[in-house]
């Protein structure tokens, strides 16, 4: 990144259910990293997986990140209300002969990897070369996902991967490159489970705007529990408003996730205005540098 250009990043959460502590653990490095260079904070909720979004859940995540003191600049941008966005993307990637209507379920690929000589589940690109005849025929019978043609690198090393699913949804992969761009973004933090989706948004955000600034991507390892699991809205695992419930204050919950990162030696209570400064926050952000992958 050019030095002079000010930095953007966001924290991009799903209300699919109350914050645990990864998920602020996450949103506080995402927010570390970017004031400590004096760059602006975005909030963005992604809430295009309408099956999964769980009522109430969008006000709960603001009201958490409040009462921490993790704070961000602008409007709050909600992906539901995006969906033109996404679908001039599809026009554009369409125009560049970069996408086609796929007919085969989640079963036919697993099919396909255990057959002999495949190459695992990475998509064959079986639909791809369908004539128009055959893709209305099928179409008689169901609805397509729409795959976006991969090539070099990201052929072996995923495929042709879905930029709309067969249920009408936006899928993440194109939703989150076209929000990033839109919105300016220059970095972004964000746990290690989506190291494997960088590259295909990086693909489809050089495809879809050749000339923007390339993003600078930063994934921390997940935070575990005491038996070594993963922490999980799905596992029950405790929630940030049940910790405020229990008593705990917000110098407490940033304390122990400060602790847990490394960056303090004892579990002492701890201000996020006391991080607020560039100064503050460039020394606290320089100690989880090796945490980039």
């Amino acid at each position: 990144m050019v030095g002079s250009e000010r930095k953007v990043g966001r924290y991009a959460p799903s209300p699919t259910g109350d914050l645990h502590l990864g998920n602020i653990r996450t949103a506080l490095l995402a927010w570390l990293q970017v004031r400590s260079e004096g760059g602006q904070f975005l909030l963005r909720i992604e809430d295009l997986d309408t099956p999964r979004v769980v009522k109430g859940s969008s006000d709960q995540i603001l009201r958490d990140l409040e009462w921490l003191g993790i704070d961000w600049d602008g409007e709050v941008v909600y992906q539901s209300q995006r969906t033109s966005l996404y679908e001039q993307a599809l026009v554009e990637l369409s125009d560049q002969q970069l996408i086609y209507p796929c007919f085969c379920s989640r079963k036919d690929i697993q099919q396909a990897a255990s057959a002999p000589h495949s190459n695992g589940l990475i998509y064959s690109g079986e639909c791809r070369s369908l004539s128009l005849f055959q893709r209305e025929e099928k179409s008689k019978i169901k609805f397509p996902a729409m795959r976006c043609v991969a090539d070099g690198g990201l052929a072996k090393s995923c495929g042709d991967f879905v930029v709309k699913r067969a249920d009408g949804l936006f899928a993440y992969q194109l939703a989150v490159v076209v929000d990033d761009l839109e919105q300016g973004v220059t970095q972004v933090l964000r746990g290690q489970d989506l190291f494997d989706s960088t590259e295909r948004q990086q693909y489809l955000a050089k495809k879809l705007s050749p000339q923007a600034v390339r993003i600078e991507y930063t994934h921390v390892p997940l935070m575990l529990d005491e038996i070594g699991e993963r922490l999980s809205k799905r596992d029950g695992s405790m929630s940030v408003s049940e910790y405020r419930n229990k008593g705990y204050s917000a110098e407490k919950l940033v304390g122990e996730l400060l602790f847990n990162l490394g960056l303090l030696s004892d579990r002492a209570p701890v201000s996020i205005l006391d991080l607020k400064g560039e100064k503050e926050c460039q020394n606290y952000f320089k100690t989880i540098v090796n945490y980039q992958v």
